[in-house]
């Protein structure tokens, strides 16, 4: 089931990557490139999911979250996204409220599955009321 993904990253290029890949699988893409503008994407209306780079020219992705979150507009499923492989790392996106903390570069295939899992659990959600 195709979803709308909130991709908060600041690199160029692998948004545009990402977002050719998403698009081809039929998901709606939205980019935002800092903490405000995954603040204002999220703000205007939340996406299904929300992929989330932690590090971001004006702060942290999990300050994003943090925001978010105060604001109400938490996305049913948030992924972070970082080159950094440690326990610390994956702990703090995890208490931050990060369902998953995926290692860069993260294999296209897997995206797509972990999207088609998360589609299927929301349409089975909306079938059961």
């Amino acid at each position: 089931m195709p979803s709308h993904v909130l991709l908060v990253e600041d690199s160029v290029l692998v948004t545009d990557a990402l977002r050719t890949l998403l698009d081809a699988m039929g998901h709606r893409v939205t980019v935002a490139h800092n903490v405000a503008g995954a603040v204002a994407a999220c703000d205007a209306e939340v996406p299904d999911v929300m992929l989330l780079d932690l590090t971001l020219p004006d702060g942290s992705g999990l300050d994003a979250l943090a925001e978010i979150r105060r604001r109400g507009r938490v996305p049913a499923v948030v992924t972070a996204m970082t080159g950094h492989d440690d326990d610390a790392t994956r702990r703090r996106c995890l208490d931050a409220g990060c369902g998953l903390v995926l290692v860069k570069p993260v294999a296209s295939r897997e995206l797509l599955r972990l999207l088609e899992v998360w589609g299927a659990a929301r349409a089975g959600l909306d079938a059961s009321g």
